[in-house]
């Protein structure tokens, strides 16, 4: 925060433009209670469990709703995406009981998650030098899937289920790993364990460790938002005379993880939906050819969609709408694409009208041989 505000002042032009074309939200700790535990005991008596859990006991990283264990019983069922959304999967209703399982502070970031149409999110961890991103949750091996072999040890666990923007997570993971001073050697190995990351700082949180109704998880599949982990160091609360060093190590990593999202620099495509008069449509559907994950639009009809480079076949749908479709492409330079759509109104809401009036059934025509009476005309008439 320092920094941005200091480098603005001074007139730094990195800074500056990531300050007018992002906006940027910054929450100093989502787990205040365990801050407090930690910086009492301080770095010598701590050690890598003190602090994580709330006050009540909860660990907020594991406390959202577990989105994805519906969304595989859905896709199991083949209800996907008709009868079962995939993407801005509703919360389940028991979660949202005032008796459940649910810490204050949890219900306050899923609050401030569905008021604003983030993009890109980081939450910040220790304990590991890594990034972690979706899915977190491991899926449930099918009876219809593959099995090892009986004496395979591995016969027992979930399956690994990489999400439909995978190649995008990675290189997001990569874009901060690489840029970080030190998270990508890993030939010193991991901080309990030998390096989990393939010689890369990054790793897909199923993969290492699994777990169902993360923040990363919950993020991706309810909300806009991409979610990562960065887990900074081995020590989860360095001494004072440290924290310059790590900051040293994270500085480029969090700039350059920023620009990512930024209005004006991100790869990916960008836009407006609105009907033929100009005015935004809120809540329509970006749909991208090839990746079964969609986004919608702001209030103001404002859509980002973060891509790798390629062509993309997109289409913009809204309720009472007719589709729109177009190819956009996303290029290696630095900047998103434009693909804006105007999308005219469907007839649909006017005949589902029609049809709520005849008890959803459809109007029933005379047959052809039979010419229409004054009187049906007139009943016709009075139904259109």
């Amino acid at each position: 925060m320092q920094f941005l505000c200091k480098e603005f002042q001074d007139g730094n032009p990195r800074v500056r433009s990531l300050v007018a074309e992002t906006r940027i939200h910054l929450v100093p700790s989502l787990n205040p209670d365990g801050y407090e535990l930690a910086r009492q005991a301080g770095s010598e008596l701590g050690n890598w469990a003190l602090g994580h859990w709330t006050e009540e006991g909860f660990d907020l990283f594991e406390n959202f709703p577990d989105l994805t264990s519906p969304l595989w019983a859905a896709e199991e069922r083949q209800l996907v995406p008709h009868r079962f959304p995939g993407h801005h999967v509703p919360i389940p209703e028991h979660y949202l009981q005032e008796d459940a399982a649910v810490a204050v502070e949890t219900r306050a970031i899923v609050a401030w998650m569905e008021k604003n149409p983030f993009v890109l999110g980081a939450n910040l961890q220790g304990g590991e030098k890594l990034v972690s991103f979706p899915f977190d949750a491991a899926r449930p091996r099918s009876d219809a899937a593959p099995r090892p072999p009986e004496d395979d040890e591995d016969s027992e666990r979930p399956e690994v289920h990489e999400s439909p923007d995978h190649a995008v997570f990675r290189w997001l993971a990569i874009s901060y790993a690489s840029a970080h001073l030190t998270m990508s050697e890993t030939f010193r190995g991991g901080c309990h364990a030998q390096d989990v990351t393939e010689a890369m700082g990054i790793v897909q949180g199923a993969k290492w460790r699994p777990r169902a109704g993360s923040m990363n998880d919950f993020s991706y599949l309810h909300t806009n938002c991409l979610e990562l982990s960065v887990y900074l160091g081995c020590d989860k609360f360095p001494h004072e005379s440290e924290l310059q060093q790590e900051w040293e190590n994270n500085k480029e990593s969090l700039l350059t993880f920023m620009e990512q999202a930024g209005l004006g620099t991100h790869r990916g495509i960008k836009g407006l939906v609105t009907d033929p008069q100009g005015e935004p449509i809120a809540n329509a559907t970006i749909v991208v050819g090839g990746i079964k994950h969609s986004v919608r639009t702001a209030s103001g009809g404002d859509y980002w969609r973060i891509l790798n480079p390629g062509e993309y076949r997109v289409s913009a749908r809204a309720e009472g709408y007719n589709p729109s479709v177009k190819t956009c492409s996303v290029f290696y330079d630095i900047g998103a694409t434009q693909c804006n759509f105007v999308l005219a109104r469907s007839n649909w809401k006017r005949i589902r009208e029609i049809m709520a009036m005849n008890g959803n059934w459809a109007l029933r025509r005379p047959l052809p041989a039979r010419p229409l009476s004054p009187a049906q005309r007139l009943r016709l008439r009075q139904r259109l």
